[in-house]
């Protein structure tokens, strides 16, 4: 992997951290949200937005990898083997840190249940 395209990961990386900084502020000023209003039509920095986000962008992820080992498996010109791989992994590691926020918010859930009242 060349630095550029460790780079460009980075940056990515650190553009997710401000946009979730972000919404982290947004939230606390957001005001509460009123019984019986959808789920789809939560305030734009609500966790349900971000979640939706996160799960659509590993979504995206995952189909640009497999469009790309696909195109690969036919021959296409201009798609090698290094891009392939790198577009799998980066699609493997993203489901991979879906997963843990799944797997952390559960735990976090069960533990909120679990309190005596």
């Amino acid at each position: 992997m060349s630095s550029l395209q460790i780079d460009a990961v980075l940056s990515q990386i650190r553009a997710m951290q401000s946009q979730v900084r972000g919404v982290g502020g947004q939230m606390q000023e957001a005001p509460q949200a009123v019984a019986g209003v959808r789920p789809d039509a939560a305030a734009p920095g609500s966790f349900a937005n971000v979640l939706k986000q996160g799960i659509e962008q590993v979504n995206q992820a995952q189909q640009k990898a497999s469009s790309l080992s696909t195109q690969f498996e036919r021959g296409v010109p201009g798609i090698e083997l290094p891009q392939v791989m790198l577009e799998m992994q980066k699609a493997s590691v993203s489901f991979r840190a879906l997963t843990e926020v799944r797997n952390r918010f559960v735990s976090a859930y069960q533990e909120i249940m679990n309190m005596p009242i």
